[in-house]
């Protein structure tokens, strides 16, 4: 195996939160290697922005590029209940009229490529169509975990090759090659959830203000919900999230089930009249986890290697954008102090698991059977400001918790997801 010139940092994963971090630390002045198994443009689902991304858009440069795009722009977010009754919708400037309260519906085939061209200009070396088949490990002196040297690259027509380097940052999204590997990925239980989805043309769009608007339209029985997500070029993102056993192990066909979702939803009614699918039918399954330890000496994850919510509120390319922001700050920190434990490296991963734990208490709220949003800001209209902040991701501020006080009197919310502190080391062989 030949080897390769070592880097400050290799980013395994191409994707907005491998991209993120890689811009940030190249903007430092270290030497960064981005691997990206795949090929941009390629397809993938998690189409409708939080605001709250503007921020780190603005960080890397994008917010020029992002306006420039024909990415449609979204404003609000609406619901629809079981019986088909659409709430009024929810504008995210009534509580702040910056222009960071507006933010887009993407293409993620054209967004991820923006980001990465973006890295790319900021001194990102990237190798596409390059798979990373190991992480290097060898036992820390310092963590029960074991400390990251490199990786095994293989790239298109060549050899594989050993790439060192003093952080192995995980961006690969839901492959998650190390907390697989190290044992610490960890499932939510009660959000086994799958989702069915496709592209159409034709369906209906709102007009005005709300034109570019999430809907999250409930099933009719109430067990599950879509998205209806506007796109440029007259497409309409539409998928359906439900159990994974009603949508997955005891129905056939994903089409036919898509097709039957559809056809059964009040809140749809009218608006797909006419829609012609125009991608194929994609199946997701078994989403909602998070990592046990956002890193480890001389490795980081970012992500969805790091974490993944049930994506009802749209939280999974924000999480990632930010979850990157929050770990280069880390990385380029270790990198003036020389100090590449697993304290320093995962010194973002409490703030950022609490800021999730406020998005997963809304997700829990949302399954409750008999809880009703609109029935409960009603009753507590006081909160509206609230539900707000959290709605557009402004999640990272103690204060934004104050809703659930008065919602845990109400319903069940979960215990959080607890993050484990870097432990002693332990007498082990060499991780392979």
């Amino acid at each position: 195996m030949k080897q390769a010139s070592p880097y400050d940092v290799v980013v395994i994963g191409g994707g907005p939160g491998g991209s993120t971090v890689a811009t940030l630390v190249a903007d430092a002045d270290h030497k960064v290697l981005l691997v990206e198994r795949g090929n941009f443009p390629r397809f993938h689902i998690g189409e409708s922005l939080m605001p709250e991304t503007y921020w780190v858009f603005k960080r890397l440069g994008m917010l020029p590029k992002m306006k420039a795009s024909h990415f449609v722009k979204k404003l609000s977010v609406q619901f629809t209940n079981a019986s088909g009754k659409d709430s009024a919708p929810f504008f995210f400037d009534e509580m702040n009229p910056h222009e960071s309260s507006q933010t887009w519906q993407v293409v993620r085939s054209e967004f991820d490529r923006m980001m990465l061209d973006n890295a790319r200009e900021h001194g990102v070396e990237v190798w596409e169509e390059a798979n990373v088949s190991e992480v290097l490990f060898e036992p820390s002196e310092t963590d029960a975990l074991p400390r990251a040297t490199g990786v095994v690259v293989t790239r298109k027509d060549q050899q594989p090759a050993r790439v060192e380097a003093k952080v192995v940052v995980d961006a690969s999204g839901a492959s998650a090659l190390i907390s697989r590997k190290l044992g610490i990925r960890k499932p939510d239980s009660r959000l086994r959830k799958a989702s069915i989805f496709a592209h159409y043309k034709g369906a209906q769009r709102d007009s005005g203000r709300n034109e570019g608007a999430t809907l999250v339209l409930s099933t009719t029985q109430s067990d599950g919900w879509f998205w209806y997500i506007p796109l440029p070029d007259d497409v309409v993102s539409v998928g359906v999230v439900g159990d994974l056993d009603r949508l997955i192990a005891t129905r056939q066909r994903p089409e036919q089930t898509l097709e039957e979702e559809v056809a059964g939803c009040r809140g749809l009614d009218g608006r797909m009249n006419g829609a012609v699918r125009v991608s194929p039918v994609y199946v997701l399954s078994d989403f909602s986890w998070q990592a046990t330890r956002s890193a480890g000496e001389g490795w980081v994850l970012v992500g969805d290697a790091f974490g993944f919510l049930d994506p009802i509120y749209s939280s999974g390319v924000f999480l990632a954008l930010k979850s990157a922001e929050m770990a280069a700050d880390c990385v380029n920190e270790a990198f003036a102090n020389n100090d590449f434990s697993a304290a320093q490296l995962g010194k973002w991963g409490r703030p950022l698991s609490d800021g999730m734990q406020a998005m997963r208490k809304l997700v829990y709220a949302f399954y409750t059977e008999g809880f009703s949003f609109g029935q409960f800001m009603r009753k507590h209209p006081e909160l509206k400001r609230n539900l707000v902040e959290l709605l557009i991701g402004d999640v990272f501020r103690p204060e934004v918790n104050r809703i659930f006080d008065t919602m845990g009197r109400e319903i069940a919310l979960p215990e959080p997801t607890p993050l484990e502190e870097p432990g002693p080391p332990r007498a082990v062989e060499a991780v392979a």
